[in-house]
């Protein structure tokens, strides 16, 4: 198909077309929720190939995460190849001999999409070829592999203008014709926020995760972070979030090291704060305890909502924060975290407390306005019109919700 776009328009003409001034628009239909798939950095870096990943798609099918609502299956860094005297880019004809499109092909035989990387630099993060300067190209080509989502990352960048570079893609995204969903990982080094919700249906507000609890990676010039550190780097951002552009926490680590209540906390703090819920480990070996925190329908309810609205951190009294995520219907989620390395005794008296969102106008008088409320991990009810008393393990959650009476 390339090769035939070659031949009709010439290599002048097809130079002249990106050169050109297009729309400046993103696919607007896409990712009106936070966007649900998987994708293959966290655990297999650059030990890519297309038979893991058709056995992925198989093993999102099968372990009930498609019914769940997860869709994207997404090679990260390192399919790679050359590019050709034209200046096309290439798959890594080793490790995926079939060519993408018909890796692609599989995938939506599945019921499922297909995501692919790039990188606005020369080279991406891990030395493949970049973007830069074959944005056009890139995006003509992923169009005609069938491709679905493009994660854009940031590595090699010197001297480019976030800006623009995130822009140009953007357009080349949209000339080449196909919908497709755009992440942009700019690490939120360029505050992302503040210019791309025009650009972009997420953006990255942190460099890396890691798979602990409360840690720091310092890797020199970067760092990557653990569950704790990306939470609190999202204080001031949730105004920028909404339907179609996401903050976006980073792919997650759930099923990867931490011990099931820290994997539970990790899932419902994200989708909490409508990130994107992209898992990161291995979907065929997962244990039946990391298949149950991925696929529980309620909390990923939550983060589906259609009000798109982040969550705000209502109260915090150190160890135990409280998180409330209007809901539709005048529901809410409430989550309540006990960030200490030890069990927690805390009580709420509900009569007492008062909840205003100044950014989303919701707001509660609980002394007025009761709610019944259902665990979501638990499955215990109770109302609020009751005192709650809670015992909360270590790095654990409690989501509450609350329906009007």
């Amino acid at each position: 198909m390339i090769k035939k776009l070659l031949i009709n328009t010439g290599l002048f003409g097809f130079a002249l077309a990106a050169s050109m001034s297009v729309s400046a628009q993103k696919f607007e239909h896409l990712a009106k929720t936070p966007q649900l798939g998987w994708n293959s950095w966290n655990t297999f870096a650059c030990d890519v190939n297309e038979k893991m990943i058709r056995e992925m798609a198989d093993a999102m099918v099968a372990s009930g995460m498609k019914d769940a609502g997860y869709e994207y299956i997404n090679i990260d860094d390192c399919w790679h190849g050359e590019r050709d005297k034209q200046g096309f880019i290439q798959v890594d004809k080793k490790s995926f001999p079939s060519g993408m499109k018909a890796l692609a092909d599989y995938v939506h035989s599945k019921g499922l999409k297909l995501g692919i990387y790039s990188d606005a630099g020369n080279t991406t993060c891990a030395g493949r070829p970049g973007s830069r300067g074959h944005e056009y190209q890139d995006a003509v080509t992923y169009a005609s592999w069938g491709i679905d989502y493009v994660k854009y990352d940031w590595c090699d960048t010197k001297d480019i203008n976030p800006k623009a570079a995130y822009a140009t893609m953007r357009d080349a995204i949209h000339k080449a014709g196909r919908p497709m969903l755009f992440s942009i990982c700019e690490w939120g080094d360029n505050k992302p926020w503040e210019w791309a919700t025009d650009v972009g249906h997420s953006w990255r507000t942190t460099g890396d995760i890691y798979p602990c609890w409360n840690c720091e990676h310092n890797h020199g010039s970067w760092s990557s972070w653990g569950v704790l550190p990306i939470l609190d780097k999202q204080a001031g951002l949730r105004k920028y979030a909404g339907p179609g552009h996401w903050n976006d926490m980073d792919m997650m680590e759930v099923g990867n090291g931490m011990n099931e209540d820290e994997d539970r906390a990790h899932f419902s703090l994200w989708a909490m704060m409508a990130s994107p819920l992209i898992a990161g480990n291995d979907l065929r070996k997962m244990s039946e305890a990391t298949k149950k925190i991925l696929t529980n329908k309620d909390m990923l309810a939550i983060n589906q909502d259609k009000l798109g609205i982040q969550a705000m951190k209502w109260i915090d009294e150190g160890d135990i924060e409280i998180y409330v995520k209007p809901l539709e219907k005048g529901d809410y989620a409430v989550l309540f975290l006990n960030r200490a390395d030890t069990t927690v005794n805390y009580s709420l008296d509900w009569g007492f407390h008062y909840m205003k969102d100044d950014i989303s106008k919701h707001e509660i008088f609980f002394d007025k306005k009761k709610f019944n409320w259902r665990d979501i991990w638990n499955g215990g009810k109770g109302s609020t019109a009751e005192k709650l008393n809670l015992t909360m393990a270590a790095h654990s959650v409690v989501v509450l919700r609350l329906m009007p009476q």
